[in-house]
């Protein structure tokens, strides 16, 4: 078949948005029929069903026993700025920043914050900011995988197991997709609607003993809103890590994210998750390499996600186009295989160079990828006989 040729054979699945992100395999309406519907979280069922998704978050993850996770308001969103409006000030702030959401808490604590000692080491898109230069005395504060340009940190090599220091990492696209080194990590954040493909709208908190720690010695020297608040008369609010949560949550979207956790145990956990990640990037990989047009914006393939998985356009043509040109042909892509029923929602994020993100999560079936794959061929093909006149 040459890329002209209109594939015959579609993905089963064509939901490849990088949030929300896929449902399970086989998941339908049915998976709800248990939610407790109609009754207060506060209720003995409501409760039982929120301990009952930490529990089965903190056994698949492996977290360290000493360690606390609570479901908190306002998605990954919420959970990072809940940690970093709560613990930070106390000492200086490294901040690394590689994509949009990273230059986000940069803002945050440069403007709205207002800290005076910090530090921002950047990267352009497709690249990691030199890791080596953090200095692990001082807070701080990094995604580890970069949503918006497919690019993740390798490991928790980098970060010292002596720090004094808090490390904050914003986990929203690795958590349930990549191995993370727990002990490394002080505060972890995440988000339903990632790599389970669950529902929006609550957040995800982990919090290592020395960032509780901090919690209960250090006091903000700013107002907190009450989402935000975590202690009490200086003592930890222990009942958001058992399923009291500060805001009121949607016992749909409690009942889906079981839903979820049951289906990734049945699996295999975290391991089987993780697998079934880096095969959908393996695929990909194994396309690209073959492609005339299509690379990776993370070059590095230590740094590429699994989970995020960003191209761009390398075509001769392409690249002589005007950036809007560029935007609108890489656009036009996403476009037709939407129109065709093919691909949803897989345009690059709006802050990001021109291409596609086509997500790889564990919910994602690597059939589904590999199918996907003459489509952006045949796609391509026509936007470059349309913008080709333009270059």
């Amino acid at each position: 078949m040459t890329v002209s040729q209109r594939p015959t054979v579609r993905p089963a699945n064509p939901h490849f948005s990088s949030g929300p992100c896929a449902k399970r395999p086989g998941w339908s309406l049915q998976a709800l029929a248990d939610a407790a519907v109609g009754r207060s979280h506060r209720a003995k069922i409501g409760k039982a069903k929120l301990a009952e998704v930490l529990d089965r978050s903190r056994a698949i993850l492996g977290l360290p026993d000493d360690y606390l996770i609570g479901i908190v308001p306002a998605s990954d969103t919420g959970a990072v700025e809940m940690a970093m409006w709560s613990l930070l000030g106390e000492r200086g702030v490294d901040m690394l920043a590689w994509e949009s959401f990273g230059e986000g808490w940069v803002t945050d604590v440069t403007k709205q914050l207002k800290l005076s000692d910090v530090r921002v080491f950047k990267a352009e898109y497709g690249k990691l900011p030199d890791l080596g230069q953090v200095d692990f005395d001082r807070d701080v504060i990094f995604t580890w995988n970069g949503t918006t340009s497919g690019v993740r940190v390798a490991n928790g090599d980098w970060i010292r197991d002596d720090r004094k220091g808090l490390v904050i990492a914003d986990a929203t696209s690795a958590v349930f997709a990549m191995d993370i080194p727990w002990k490394k990590i002080d505060v972890a954040t995440w988000s339903w609607q990632k790599v389970l493909g669950g529902e929006g709208a609550h957040g995800m908190l982990v919090l290592s003993p020395r960032a509780v720690a901090r919690l209960e010695n250090y006091k903000p020297a700013w107002p907190l809103p009450k989402i935000f608040r975590m202690t009490k008369g200086g003592k930890l609010i222990d009942g958001i890590f058992k399923g009291e949560t500060i805001n009121t949550p949607s016992m749909i979207a409690v009942e889906d994210q079981i839903d979820s956790l049951r289906w990734a145990e049945q699996l295999g956990g975290l391991k089987a998750l993780i697998g079934r990640s880096e095969a959908n990037l393996k695929a990909l990989e194994a396309w690209v390499a073959k492609s005339s047009w299509a690379a990776f914006l993370a070059e590095d393939p230590a740094s590429r996600s699994c989970t995020s998985i960003c191209l761009k356009i390398k075509a001769p043509f392409f690249v002589k186009l005007s950036p809007d040109d560029q935007a609108a042909a890489a656009k036009k892509i996403a476009s037709i295989l939407e129109k065709e029923g093919v691909a949803m929602d897989i345009g690059a994020y709006r802050d990001a160079p021109p291409g596609l993100r086509i997500w790889g999560g564990a919910t994602v079936e690597t059939a589904d990828i590999e199918k996907l794959t003459p489509w952006l061929d045949w796609a391509f093909a026509q936007v470059e006989a349309e913008f080709s006149s333009k270059a």
